[in-house]
């Protein structure tokens, strides 16, 4: 596997060896030795998640203030953006964000570790976002940062509004949010 370092050192692109001919193709899509190595920790996954989104979709900026998930994430049929915004507050990267396009083409997955908020917009037709996280879904500890916060400034590269839940339309600036200390 080959693995990208962001600009927030936490934030990993990782890109597994794709094994392909005229059949089709075959990869590990994860190996808990290699991911514990290229994380520098121990990371247990304790569940596993597929959501299916239209073009022009956005989730997000999603995080849990207490049972914080870090999350493996992946698009195995489409193509989406995908953000993640570090919220720790005692980060030297605090507020920043990173971005990486994933696609069912570039087999890519990131790694979005606890402390962060995380979300993606779609750019294809549809998109189907899997994603791996290091502990429970608790939905009275979610919280949401507002997609468009210009203190946060994502370049979400849109050609229109996007579309977003009744529960992100919702979500708090940065400087208002529940952040970790």
């Amino acid at each position: 596997m080959k693995v990208t370092q962001t600009a927030i050192a936490d934030v990993l692109i990782i890109e597994p060896k794709v094994f392909g001919d005229a059949r089709g193709f075959f990869f590990e899509s994860f190996n808990q030795q290699a991911f514990d190595e290229v994380t520098g920790a121990r990371h247990q996954f304790v569940q596993d998640n597929h959501s299916r989104s239209t073009k022009g979709v956005l989730r997000g900026l999603h995080y849990q203030i207490q049972q914080p998930q870090g999350k493996l994430v992946r698009v195995v049929r489409g193509a989406v953006f995908d953000v993640a915004v570090d919220i720790r507050k005692a980060s030297s990267t605090f507020g920043r964000w990173v971005g990486v396009e994933l696609s069912e083409e570039n087999h890519r997955q990131l790694w979005v570790p606890p402390g962060f908020a995380h979300g993606f917009v779609v750019l294809s037709e549809t998109a189907d976002f899997v994603y791996k996280t290091t502990d429970y879904y608790a939905p009275a500890h979610e919280r949401c940062i507002a997609w468009n916060d210009p203190a946060i400034g994502i370049e979400w590269s849109l050609t229109a509004e996007p579309r977003l839940s009744a529960k992100d339309k919702l979500g708090l600036a940065l400087a208002d949010a529940d952040i970790f200390v």
